[in-house]
């Protein structure tokens, strides 16, 4: 069954550009170590909620997007292997994040279907 790790986080608007470079190369170090789909979704039409909204869940300010990213793996056994070498990886520690990665929420996820 497919494992799916997922999460929202805010990035600065203006750094757009940077974000999208930044995870290109973390989406092909995913890819090498075993997750079989990697996507980034930068927010467009992310409402407010009345009760909570993905804005308010990462603390999101005004000149910030809401980003839904995911890595689909082939199990969870593959994502955990993954994740640990990622710890160690030098190339991890070269890629300039721009975004808050204190306000991110993630999880992991087994498929329906």
């Amino acid at each position: 069954m497919a494992y799916i790790s997922g999460g929202v986080l805010p990035v600065k608007t203006a750094e757009k550009a940077k974000f999208v470079e930044a995870t290109l190369k973390l989406a092909a170090i995913f890819r090498e170590l075993g997750a079989t789909d990697v996507m980034d979704a930068w927010g467009v039409d992310v409402p407010d909620g009345k009760v909570t909204d993905f804005k308010r869940a990462v603390k999101a300010e005004a000149d910030e997007t809401v980003v839904f990213s995911w890595m689909v793996w082939p199990d969870k056994a593959t994502a955990d292997t993954a994740m640990e070498k990622m710890r160690t990886d030098p190339r991890m520690a070269a890629i300039d994040m721009p975004a808050n990665m204190q306000r991110m929420i993630f999880g992991g996820f087994e498929a329906l279907y």
